[in-house]
């Protein structure tokens, strides 16, 4: 048990409604000489050798030694903000990032001083998995306690996304304009082949994402059957209007892992590499695991995934992400909508139907250890090593056996 003892306050915090969004993003290098500091950020405490942030940094130093996720933020907190004035809803949109200025903790401490105690947490990744999902509720609870606002600032995440209407319909889009491109360059449909790509995790990660209640042997956990659930249902929409079938698969980019660690594969490089001799003539490339186009998607895809169908002398097209469309903000602007008004209907499509407001117990576990979280139904049980009141944690909205409800 640790002796650090966390003050609070309970005020309005504990009242019901919500003063703010707080749009949570990874954060990303904005000059040359953030490169290796943000690396150190993102890998630090993994034991990633220097050598291997070196050879990643070359990737930025080739867009100029720059990320665009913080430009690709901004404008996606601006779109955000008319949306929900739009409606109406007169709710501030903050953003703070978990590894580069501005840091969450920082935004979230500067909220409580402009007397936004109630924020609705947005993380800028649509799946269920540690690093996608939970691991955002451990920056909440982190900026919690590196800000002593334990108790003065609730934070409660939205809910994952991945089969929205408004997530999946510019992919539809993309992969439609592709198919026809393809076809005005002289490859038909049935000479193709769509690839959808998300990052690759480690396999005890995917394994043990989603509810603890649905692990089991042989079960690849919710961030594989979300993928493969969004994957059907833009095929199956693509083939209404194209009126024909499409061959695709799932494939995965951008492991950062030791090769004796098993990852989720195949890996997209390798797709493409076999594909010739499986009698394909093109690749749609569909990165169906990312809101925008950052750093992964273009260097993975748009450089490393082209330059091995080019080889090949296969047709390559790469769809892009949802970004800013108007389609994507306006399901953000609903996520929204719905955790101010309950009664509202919660849209989502596939089979899986809408996720929950709050993650199921033991959701998403830390495998190398508990930390302090919000947005479960048991996040106070990942506090129980930190000596703080339940009451506070109440406060705060976190609930579980260490702070009864």
């Amino acid at each position: 048990m640790t002796e650090t003892r966390i003050e609070h306050d309970v005020r309005s915090v504990s009242e019901p409604g919500w003063d703010a969004v707080l749009l949570a993003g990874f954060g990303g290098p904005e000059a040359p000489a953030d490169v290796m500091p943000f690396l150190r950020n993102v890998t630090r405490g993994r034991g990633i050798p220097e050598e291997r942030l070196i050879e990643v940094s070359h990737h930025y130093e080739a867009l100029g030694g720059a990320s665009p996720i913080n430009e690709q933020n901004r404008l996606l907190r601006a779109a955000l903000q008319e949306e929900l004035a739009r409606r109406g809803i007169d709710l501030p949109v903050l953003w703070g990032n978990r590894n580069w200025a501005p840091y969450l903790t920082d935004i979230v401490r500067q909220a409580h001083r402009d007397g936004q105690p109630r924020l609705l947490g947005l993380a800028t990744s649509a799946y269920s998995s540690y690093s996608s999902c939970r691991q955002y509720r451990e920056d909440f609870g982190r900026a919690l306690v590196d800000a002593d606002l334990v108790g003065k600032v609730r934070i409660d995440k939205l809910r994952v996304y991945f089969n929205l209407p408004g997530f999946l319909d510019p992919f539809i889009d993309g992969v439609t304009d592709a198919l026809r491109a393809a076809s005005a360059a002289g490859v038909p449909t049935a000479d193709l082949r769509v690839v959808f790509t998300t990052h690759s995790i480690p396999l005890t990660m995917a394994q043990t994402s989603g509810p603890a209640a649905s692990y089991g042997p042989g079960n690849l956990g919710a961030y594989v059957t979300q993928h493969h659930a969004a994957c059907r249902e833009v095929i199956e929409q693509v083939q209404r209007r194209v009126d024909t079938t499409i061959g695709w698969e799932l494939a995965y980019q951008s492991r950062s892992g030791p090769p004796q660690m098993p990852w989720l594969e195949p890996d997209i490089n390798d797709v493409i590499d076999a594909l010739p001799g499986r009698g394909i003539r093109g690749v749609v490339v569909v990165p169906i695991g990312f809101v925008s186009d950052h750093v992964e998607v273009i260097w993975d895809l748009d450089n490393e995934a082209k330059e091995t169908a080019e080889k090949h002398h296969l047709f390559f097209s790469r769809v892009a992400t949802p970004g800013t469309d108007p389609r994507f903000v306006s399901a953000m602007a609903d996520l929204v909508a719905e955790r101010l008004d309950p009664s509202r209907a919660k849209p989502a499509i596939t089979e899986l139907g809408p996720a929950p407001d709050r993650c199921a117990a033991g959701c998403c576990r830390n495998l190398r250890g508990v930390k302090p979280t919000t947005g479960a139904v048991d996040s106070a049980d990942d506090w129980a090593d930190l000596d703080v009141d339940p009451a506070a944690l109440r406060a705060s909205g976190i609930s579980g056996r260490a702070a009864p409800e």
